[in-house]
């Protein structure tokens, strides 16, 4: 615990040497949460390209709006309220993108690698992942953030801005069709 108490003094103090302009902490910062920051956009947007743009995009939000951060949540979950924000953009800019050209539906389902693509061999992280994707957006969502993230309700509410109470019940219902869909594919 005291670790992550010191990450999470440490990832402050950059924060407000980003707000001076210190050019050195944004490369520190970047260091200390670009990974977390595109596996978040990957998982919502299945697109690597899209992960890394989003990751780009929130990483120069930290830079302009730095002196935003009041100390009131974590680090972390501050530049993840930013990426989801920044997913949410682009998933809109994907659906437009969509609407006006319905003839490329087929090749955008297939683009990329995917989750499986990391789990390649293990049959039951690919049973996971199957019924993982037949969730909806804000049921993976939460699941993400509290199992892959490790993060505490709370956090993830304040991430998705919404009550607490809404990511318990989301949560819930997750695991309910996780459990059917697990019990199905067995």
């Amino acid at each position: 615990m005291r670790s992550r108490v010191n990450d999470v003094e440490a990832s402050s103090a950059l924060l407000a040497r980003i707000a001076q302009g210190n050019e050195a902490a944004l490369k520190d910062f970047y260091h200390a949460y670009h990974g977390r920051v595109y596996a978040f956009a990957l998982r919502r947007l299945n697109d690597p390209a899209d992960a890394a743009d989003v990751l780009n995009e929130v990483m120069l939000e930290v830079w302009r709006k730095a002196e935003r951060f009041e100390g009131r949540s974590q680090p972390l979950t501050w530049v993840l309220g930013i990426a989801h924000h920044k997913v949410l953009d682009s998933l809109r800019r994907r659906k437009a993108h969509l609407n006006e050209d319905d003839a490329g539906l087929d090749q955008l389902a297939d683009e990329g690698p995917t989750a499986s693509d990391a789990l390649a061999g293990a049959q039951d992280a690919e049973r996971l992942r199957r019924c993982l994707e037949e969730l909806s957006d804000a049921h993976r969502q939460v699941v993400h953030l509290a199992y892959f993230e490790d993060l505490p309700y709370p956090e993830i509410a304040e991430i998705v801005d919404c009550p607490v109470g809404t990511v318990k019940t989301r949560m819930f219902h997750a695991k309910q069709l996780l459990k059917r869909c697990l019990g199905r594919a067995a």
